[in-house]
């Protein structure tokens, strides 16, 4: 076999997905008017397929301390954080994460995905065990081959498949990660935190927790899924990104641990990677201060949540098994899924599409991703949508949409 001979089956899925006369994949966005309005090929839509969970992108506070960091520190550090790229706003940000988290270490990375290939490819290597879940994003799954540990998998959410794993190790135990996620971001799940905890304490194993799409919407402070269930001190790693709650681009890692603070001598990624542009990180602090301030933005993104849920549920639609701002519409073929998605853009909705490999259970899916943001009307305007589509009934009137 030829080396690009590889590609053939990801060739013909591609020229089969063409053939149905859409590119799903390949959608321009022309232009971002606000955090839930856009024009996408050609079309003013409501956004309803981006992790923009607390609406913050277009936030003041985040606008103007982005804009005078590009002014004060220029478009970016041009270098990595053992170089010249730690600059005093980055080991701030670190501070007020590892503050906000409640723990004694942070670590930046300049994106969530290199985040988890970072701290993995470091905490274990050759010996050592990691436990995770089967639905776990890639970059957890690319940071656990890096690591060169011995990989055991374990059923999504089931904390018995995970228990009689963990039995198996025997003296390994102590040489164990168990990786998670708070929210997943397929289906809208959250984990069973309370038992993997419990589980982890008994076996005497480690615990890292993903709250990349938990951060800014689970717990009295917004802090995951973990607060949520009261067993963050049985966390004692936590990973996240800046791409949902926070508006930005870039990744960390909270802990007590003071490996943290040895891992910048010893992680590839964090290491060999040039550190988040100065007004990002500015921004994210704006956004973290802002989510400290207005509680209310959780309450309003639940209330969105539970409406279109509620809404999509009385339509028939297939859903995740639980209420979240990811609200995955499953259907059966991938044909369905892109007519369902077709659809929903030329209703002036845009959601996103996502297709087996990448689904679970090999199921076709449409995401919708919830925000503070979304106004009570918006929301009926996405539901409106999916009505139209198995109804056929006259869409109401949404001020400045079409």
């Amino acid at each position: 076999m030829a080396l690009l001979d590889k590609f053939d089956n990801v060739r013909q899925q591609r020229e089969a997905l063409l053939a149905s006369g859409v590119d799903p994949f390949h959608v321009p966005v022309e232009a971002v008017h606000s955090a839930t309005r856009a024009r996408i090929d050609g079309r003013e839509v409501i956004l309803a397929g981006t992790n923009n969970y607390l609406g913050l992108t277009f936030d003041d506070q985040c606008h103007r301390a982005a804009r005078e960091a590009l002014a004060d520190q220029g478009t970016g550090t041009t270098g990595s954080p053992l170089a010249n790229g730690s600059y005093h706003d980055h080991r701030a940000l670190e501070a007020e994460l590892a503050g906000f988290f409640g723990r004694e270490q942070g670590l930046l990375f300049a994106t969530g995905y290199q985040a988890n290939l970072g701290m993995l490819a470091s905490l274990a290597g050759p010996g050592d065990v990691i436990l995770l879940d089967s639905d776990c994003h890639a970059s957890i799954y690319d940071g656990c081959q890096l690591s060169g540990a011995d990989i055991v998998r374990f059923r999504h959410n089931d904390p018995a498949s995970l228990e009689k794993r963990l039995r198996r190790l025997g003296d390994r135990v102590s040489r164990t990660l168990i990786v998670v996620e708070g929210l997943y971001s397929m289906l809208g799940d959250t984990a069973p935190l309370e038992r993997i905890a419990e589980l982890k304490r008994e076996y005497g194993a480690y615990l890292m927790v993903d709250e990349a799409h938990s951060l800014g919407v689970y717990g009295a402070t917004g802090r995951g899924v973990a607060e949520s269930l009261g067993v963050e001190a049985s966390v004692d790693f936590v990973v996240g990104t800046f791409s949902k709650s926070l508006a930005g681009v870039g990744g960390f890692c909270v802990s007590n641990y003071e490996v943290l603070e040895t891992l910048r001598y010893a992680s590839r990624p964090y290491i060999f990677t040039a550190s988040p542009a100065p007004s990002v990180v500015a921004g994210v602090r704006a956004a973290l201060g802002v989510l400290r301030q207005s509680p209310e933005l959780l309450d309003r993104l639940w209330a969105n949540a539970e409406a279109l849920y509620g809404a999509l549920d009385e339509l028939g639609y297939q859903l995740g098994p639980e209420v979240s701002p990811v609200i995955a519409v499953l259907v059966d073929t991938r044909d369905e899924a892109i007519a369902l998605w077709q659809g929903l853009l030329e209703q002036g909705v845009y959601a996103n599409l996502v297709l087996p490999p990448a689904t679970p259970e090999g199921k076709a899916l449409l995401r919708c991703s919830v925000s503070a943001a979304h106004t009570a009307e918006e929301i009926r305007w996405i539901s409106d949508g999916f009505a139209r589509l198995t109804t056929g009934r006259e869409p109401f009137a949404l001020a400045d949409a079409r």
